[in-house]
Formats: C-alpha cells, structure tokens, sequence
C-alpha cells in the first residue's frame, strides 16, 4: 500500500489533466490579479481575477501605489486599475504543476495624478527570462497584451519589474496559467536548412501572432484556452487575391492527433482560399506579411483544415515562408483519409532568415494535378527566446548580452574613443589656427583636409574657397555634387513656373548652371512614397552607366535632407507625350521605329553592358525621354536592381507601374531582365495604337491595352487597332515584323520572351522594310540608275559600285549593308545592282583564283564596310573557280551557305559552318587585309530570296 501511494503521489500534486479529444482543460495553477483593483474583477469568459488586497501575499514592494478610473474604452474591467512602481517591485508564485503556463501582462496607461503612464519605461524579467527590455506604450491610447508561453520547472516562479531611473513602472492585470502539454511538441521542422528540429521545450515563447484566417474575431470566452484570435484581412499583401470560406463549427472532425485545445473549431471552420483570377490557370500565391524582430527566431504553426473540397485527393498546394518552401504538394485529404479534419504544422525560422520580416504565402502546385487552389486556416507565430534567454532586446536576465551585438558594441566603443581623438586634434589645430583665418574663404582650407561643411551620405566634398563647388565626387564615380544654393539658383528658388514635369518622386525643374548648360533638376517630395533607398539607387546606377540612349546623370544634393538629382535636359520631353494627349504634332512611323530601337539599344545595353547586369524595372513611355534630334534615352533608375549572379532571378517585392508589370513577376515576385523585355512589349503596343497601357474609361475587355492588343494580333487585324494618323504609311511586313516582336515580348512565360537584343533586331529588320517601302514609293526606277552610275565609290548609296549589265543574267543581285555603330543590324537595302557582279569584282574574283591577290582599295573598303551581302548565286557560280586555298579550310563543321563578299572567293567558299574557328579567322584577315565577319550574318539558297538575318552572337 506504501508503494502504491508513492507512486499516485505525484499524479496527485501535479492535477493538471487533459484528453487528446476533450474540449476542456483544468489547470492546476489559475493566479488572476486585477492589479490596483478594490474589488474583484469579472472578464467576460466567466473568470474572476482577485482584487488587489486579496493578491497583497505575491507582491514584493516597498511603495503602494495604486490607480484606477470608473471607466474606459477598453475591452476588459481589468484595465480600469493598475499599480505603479517607481522602484524595483517583485510578483513571487509557488506553483502546483510543473510543466507549459501561459504568463500574460496586462497594460494600459489609464489617467492619473501619479505618472503620466504613456511615457512609463521599465523592464520586466522572469527568475529565467527577460521578458520586456526599456518597454513603453509610446503614447498609446489603447490596451496591450504581451502573452508568453514558458515550460516551469520550478515550483517558485516570480515576475520583476524595474522602472528606468526617473520613471515609473505599471501592470493593470497578471495571469499565470498552467497550459496542456500538448501545446507544445518537442519536435518541428526547420525552414532552411530543411531537417528536423528538436528541443522545442527548452525555449521560452511570446505569442506575436494569432490570425483566424476568413473568420472572425474570437475572445477569450469562445477559446478553449482563453485565447484571442484576430481576423486575417489586415496583414493580407493584396486583398483581391484572396477569398473566404467557411462551414458550420459542427462539421469538423478532431482525429486522434489533434485537439479543441490545439485550435478551437472556429479556426478550422473558416479560411482563406484563392480567389477567382479570371484566367485560365490560377498561377499565384496568397500572401501575408508580417513585422517581425530580425534577432529572434520564431516558430510559425500553421493550422488547415480542407473545408473546401468536394472530393478527396483534389487539393494540392505549396507553403512558403520568406520565399522558401516550407511544405510542398500537401494533400490534407490524404493524412486522415478524410475531409474537414484538424491538421497543423510547427516551422522553425531562424533569426538569419527574418531580415525582412516574415512572409506566409499558400499557392497552387506548378503540376496539373486536382483544383488549383490553396488554403489556410490559422496561424500562430511565437518568438523564440535567444541563447541569453531574452524576449525582447539583447540582454539577458543578469545582464548578459548576445556574441554579434557584444562585438557590435566594442566596434562602437572603438569610434567613440577615435572620436574623441579626433576631436581632440581638432581642439589643438583651433589654438594653432592662423592669426588670418577669418580671412580665408573656407574655414576647412585649415582646419581639415577636407570640406567639412556640407555632408553627403555617399561621400565628402572637396572645397577650394568657392561657394559654388565645380568639383566632382570622383573618388567613387558619383558624379558632381551642387549645393543647395546652385540649384536654388539654378532653379530661380524652385519656381513653380520651371516644372517641367511631375513624377512619383516629386517635381522636376528646368535649371540653368555654370556658362548655360540647361539642365532638369528631379527633387524629391518628402511626402513621396519613394524615398532615400530610390535616390541612393539611382544615383549609384547611373554614375556607373554611361551609354547614347541612357540619361546622362550630371550630380546630386543631398544638403539639408534634400533629395535632387541633376541630368541632362531632354528637350522634347517623355515619348508618351508624342503619340498621345499632347496635341503635338505626330511623328512619323519611321520615326516611331528609330526612337523604339533606340530605347532598346539602351535596355540592352543595361542588361549586357556591365558584368552583372541591370534591370530596369519601371519601363513604360513616361521613362523614354526625346533630346531636341528626338534621340531615345532611358530614365528613372530608382527601382533599377542588379541582375542575379549565377541565378535566373531576384526574389524582391513587386513594384513598377501597373499596365506594364511583368504577370509572372507580380505572381511569383521573381525579377528577371525578362520582365523589362515584358514591359517593353506594353511599350510597343502603345507606340503602334497611340493610347494609354491601361484605361478604365474604356470596355472592360479594352481597358489593357497588353490583352486587348494580342486579341486583334491573334485575329490576324492588328492593322485595325494602330494609330489612325498611321493609317496607309505602314508597309505591311514592317508592321506584320513590329507586331511579331511585340507579341513575343508578352509572352506569358518569361523564359518564352527573347532578349532585348533580339527584340532590337526585329525592330531594325522592321525599320529596313519601312525604308525600303518609302524609297519604292518616292524614287523612280530611272533616276535611281542614273545616280548609281555618277556616285562614287562609297557603301552609303545603291551606287556604291558601277554595274554592267550581263546578257545571261537571271536575277538582280541585292545588297544589305550593316552600320558599324548599330549594335546588332542595321540595315540600309541596296538595289540597282543589276546582273552579275560587274567590273571590279569579276576582275578580282578572276585574278585571285590562283594567287593571293588583294582586292583593289576601293572594292576593300566595300568589302570591310560590308559585312551582309546576298546576291545571286547562279551568277556568282558562273564567275568563281571550282577550289582555291582560300578561306574554306579555316572553317569546319557541317556546310552551311555563307555569303560575306570578303570570303566569296570560290566555290568552296560558298559552304561554311555559322561559326569560324576565331584564331584561323583572324589569321587569316591579318594575312589579306580583310575584315573576316566573327559569323555569318545570313544564310541563303540558290535563289535571289531575301531571307531574315539572324541575330548575332
């Protein structure tokens, strides 16, 4: 008998008692204070909380201050009293139970006569934990729980609160709760990197978050536990994405694993699911943010339960956390074989993953498998302590501080102490100063060796006596630094009458500087939602870019908490102001084209321009800017971010300018230089149709110009949608060429959309048919013979080379020529070179067929100036001997038509690979004098037929 009652005594003493599937929990220790309180306060879940006298045996304090209000707004009668301390006061409990206890703290700065409680700051630590560090309410007018969640292992537990010196601390009400233990397993899983984690139970919690998810608000009196759960909707990313459902509470179904105490059935009988996209396949993720305190990891429990499918084995979706994946392809249906049942999931995020706060996303799987959707019922997010057994700061109990933040502080002491060193030379220079000092026009001429007058964020500035500082930021490439009196100056004091343009960053004026450069001057509204991190971007983009079709930054200020940026003065203003809403007068389709290639020649060259890469980000019409020879330049790098290095992409937070947003970018916040590509696409279409990328005042199925555009080019009619100043000066394959490139740029997959080096192409192709129309249109045929036979030699005009005419002759040859400056192509169409290659070229083509005859200067200027010929091949075979040691023993590989007339020299010539081996090649263009093309630029038949070039490598 003596054994056995040994063995029930602890089952005895330790009386909490809980089953898997009950719905009620007793708690051996229930200690409720309504601090201050003169009379017991009763909460609406039923619960009395003693009265302040009745509590007088856990309190430790040498002061008895107590406050309290017949009324308030506030959601419980607990907050209408509270105790102040104004020295360190000590709560002390002696517990029944060992095991998880809930400790929740009570504040609200009721009115007083004593302290004025929103300015209070004090601290508050466990025998173990520090729970709150230098707390305040910050002029808070409303109440505020701080709840903690903390496995004892002592039957003595107390609560310390130390005011700062000269303050004051407060606590309106105390609960120390015994908890079930199956709150909290010893295992979860850990994000990154993926494995099992184990040891929950030798941490410390606070409760940050707890949302029921498409469900409403649940207190304390609806919870199994007292618990509180806030609806969703406020920390929802984007509200449209996201839809509610729910059932009745009686529908759920509590397996052997889970429990009412988990979870009440509220949460699981309500969630949020993907909204109807109107697209044919739902391809995004529903997502919620959240603050969060980078020093801490957190354990983030996600509660589903499937409430909305019909079927079994119908829902499988994906659970990321910060960007990575958390759970993948979870069937909820599959773990109890049955809907509508309790499930969750604990995730440990470390501290190194929580930089940005924290990001929970549900999305679909990229497989086609059952309904594209994705679910989530509730969530609960709990701080975990650190290493020094913190909750809030980074000192522990007895002072102890975490490893980073102690190196932190020595680096701190390390500047302090230079400081003083510093300033202490700066002392012993003052009484050495010149008896002439006053004199002297800059007071750090003397004193420091360098202008210590205006600061900049990037880097100081040199001054030399003048006021107005001419000098240049060059130790890091930033470009000039002015004063805030120079573009005050420069500006007329930033008279309104100078806007010459507004942006989301703030106004943009027409200054003038030094001998009367006019320049435009960007200044930054401080009520902007752009703001230093875009200024400094720009800046620093810009002053490492240096291109014809980039706006050129000319400096910067950054005095007085300013933000001006000064560029160049684009004198015809933005693209957008040319082709619509302006009432200027319309620019010419071949116009379009030059100011489009020249805008993608500027995107290319910031996507392979540097080594790592550029994405612009806000590409759209406003952000194309015309010099007064309406010459194209890319602006506006405020959102610019480097490319990935050995990634395809950037996880960032969406932003640009809707109408031109890259789809797969919005969805899955991936940025790739793609995503320029699809904007740059919108671009287009807007310069074909002359209207806004977005316009609500239109037909639902016109207001997006993207969609409603590739429904006509589908159609085959896109010809019925351009501009109608347009209307009958397009050639039609310039334009079928334009709407290809267009089309392509909008795919929907990035990874289907070409480079923006393809894309100039095809718009120079496009632009060499549009010249080739208008010449056919405006020039006749007899003139143009005239002309070839007088012009001199020179590869500018169809006359280049004079022409005799064969009898035997089948076809006229054509010529294209590429323009060095271009790129990547760009085409001028030679015609008028009738018959076979006549006079100088026969005769070369003839000498050389046995030796190694150099062509005469003025056939190798052509040769070196012309890197694409096409011409015809019967008469070229008519004219060259059958093998020659000549270029078709530098190539290899399978034979491929090749037409550069610098390797036309046999017969064997005409069959090369696309790509020579490029020491032989350069070999062989030392030895002849010739500029040998790296690749082919074409290839052709045996007909005169014209085909695409292809793009370069």
């Amino acid at each position: 008998m003596a054994i056995l009652l040994v063995l029930l005594l602890p089952l005895l003493s330790w009386p909490s008692i809980v089953s898997a599937g009950s719905n009620t929990f007793k708690p051996a220790d229930e200690f409720l204070i309504s601090c201050g309180a003169r009379s017991m306060a009763s909460v609406p879940d039923g619960r009395l909380f003693k009265t302040d006298h009745e509590a007088q045996g856990y309190l430790q304090t040498k002061q008895d201050i107590l406050v309290s209000v017949p009324s308030a707004d506030v959601p419980s009668p607990v907050y209408l009293s509270a105790r102040i301390f104004k020295e360190d006061a000590t709560y002390a409990f002696t517990l029944k139970s060992a095991g998880w206890h809930w400790v929740r703290l009570h504040f609200f700065p009721i009115n007083n006569t004593e302290f004025d409680l929103r300015t209070a700051t004090f601290s508050v630590n466990t025998d173990k934990y520090a729970l709150l560090h230098n707390f305040n309410i910050n002029n808070n007018t409303e109440a505020v729980l701080k709840e903690y969640l903390i496995n004892m292992t002592d039957p003595n537990f107390s609560i310390q609160f130390k005011p700062l010196k000269n303050s004051a601390a407060f606590i309106n009400a105390i609960e120390v709760v015994s908890a079930p233990d199956i709150l909290i397993s010893d295992q979860a899983t850990n994000l990154f990197p993926v494995n099992d984690f184990a040891g929950l139970n030798d941490f410390g919690y606070e409760v940050v978050y707890r949302l029921n998810m498409g469900g409403p608000l649940i207190t304390s009196e609806n919870d199994t536990l007292s618990r509180r759960w806030v609806p969703d909707k406020p920390y929802l990313k984007h509200e449209a994405l996201a839809k509610s459902a729910s059932v009745p509470t009686s529908s759920i179904k509590y397996g052997p694993g889970t429990s009412p105490l988990i979870a009440p059935a509220t949460v699981y009988a309500s969630a949020k699911q993907m909204a109807d996209s109107e697209t044919r396949i739902q391809n995004f993720n529903i997502t919620w943010n959240f603050v969060a305190d980078a020093t801490f990891s957190y354990v983030v429990r996600l509660h589903f339960c499937d409430i909305v499918s019909k079927t079994l084995n119908d829902l499988y979706f994906n659970v990321y956390l910060n960007g990575k994946k958390a759970i993948s392809g979870l069937d909820l249906s599959s773990i109890e074989d049955e809907l509508a049942v309790p499930y969750f999931k604990d995730i440990v995020v470390d501290a190194s993953l929580m930089s940005n706060g924290l990001a929970v996303e549900v999305g679909p799987m990229d497989d086609e498998t059952g309904t594209r959707n994705a679910i989530l019922n509730g969530l609960e997010v709990f701080k975990m302590s650190s290493k020094v057994n913190s909750l809030d700061g980074v000192f522990g109990v007895d002072g102890e501080v975490l490893e980073k933040h102690r190196v932190v502080t020595y680096v701190g002491f390390g500047l302090m102490f230079g400081a003083f060193i510093g300033l202490g030379a700066m002392v012993l220079k003052w009484h050495k100063r010149p008896q002439d000092w006053q004199k002297r026009n800059s007071f750090s001429s003397w004193l420091l060796p360098v202008h210590a007058g205006d600061h900049s964020f990037m880097t100081s500035k040199t001054s030399m006596g003048s006021h107005k500082t001419n000098f240049y930021s060059s130790t890091l490439g930033l470009g000039r630094f002015f004063s805030l009196s120079e573009l005050q100056e420069a500006t007329n004091n930033f008279d309104s009458s100078a806007i010459i343009g507004v942006g989301g960053f703030g106004n943009v004026y027409l200054g003038t500087i030094d001998d009367g450069t006019k320049v435009a001057v960007k200044r930054g509204n401080p009520q902007s939602e752009q703001g230093i991190t875009e200024f400094q971007t720009e800046i620093q983009m810009l002053s490492k870019l240096r291109h014809r079709h980039l706006v050129s930054l000319i400096g910067y200020c950054d005095e007085n908490d300013e933000m001006i940026l000064v560029y160049e003065y684009m004198s015809n203003g933005p693209y957008r102001d040319h082709l619509y809403g302006k009432n200027l007068p319309p620019l010419s389709w071949k116009k379009r084209l030059e100011i489009s290639i020249g805008a993608a020649r500027g995107l290319h060259y910031l996507h392979t321009g540097t080594a790592q890469g550029i994405i612009h980000r806000d590409v759209k019409t406003t952000n194309i800017l015309l010099d007064d020879s309406f010459v194209a330049k890319v602006a506006d790098f405020g959102l610019s971010k480097d490319a990935p290095m050995g990634q395809g992409h950037v996880s960032t937070a969406v932003k640009g300018s809707f109408g031109y947003l890259d789809p797969e970018y919005f969805r899955r916040q991936q940025l790739t230089d793609k995503s320029d590509v699809y904007s740059f696409g919108v671009v287009l279409l807007e310069v074909l149709c002359a209207r806004p990328a977005l316009n609500p005042q239109l037909p639902r199925e016109q207001v997006n110009l993207a969609e409603w555009a590739m429904q006509w080019k589908r159609k085959g009619l896109i010809e019925k949608i351009i501009d109608p100043l347009l209307v009958g000066t397009i050639n039609p394959e310039s334009l079928k060429k334009y709407a290809e490139a267009a089309e392509k740029c909008l795919a929907e997959h990035g990874v289907d959309r070409p480079t923006m080096g393809d894309v100039l192409w095809n718009l120079e192709y496009a632009l060499q048919l549009q010249e080739s129309f208008s010449k056919g249109k405006d020039e006749d045929e007899s003139k143009i013979s005239a002309t070839v036979a007088d012009s001199p030699a020179v590869v500018a005009t169809p006359g280049a080379i004079s022409t005799s005419v064969a009898e035997d002759n089948k076809s006229p040859a054509e010529v294209q020529v590429v323009d060095e400056h271009s790129g990547t192509a760009m085409f001028a169409q030679f015609s008028g070179l009738n018959g076979r290659l006549a006079d100088k070229v026969p005769d070369w083509l003839a000498k050389s067929a046995g030796s190694d005859v150099k062509p005469p200067p003025e056939l190798r200027n052509l040769v070196n100036q012309t890197e694409q010929v096409t011409f015809d091949m019967d008469a070229l075979r008519a004219n060259l001997p059958q093998k020659r040691g000549g270029l078709s023993r530098y190539y290899s590989g399978k034979a491929r038509s090749f037409t550069c007339i610098a390797d036309a020299r046999c017969l064997e010539d005409l069959k090369k690979p696309e790509r020579p081996d490029p020491k032989k090649r350069q070999k062989y263009s030392d030895r002849n004098g010739l500029h040998v093309p790296p690749y082919p630029c074409r290839r052709v038949s045996s007909s005169t037929q014209c085909t695409s070039p292809c793009v370069g490598v």
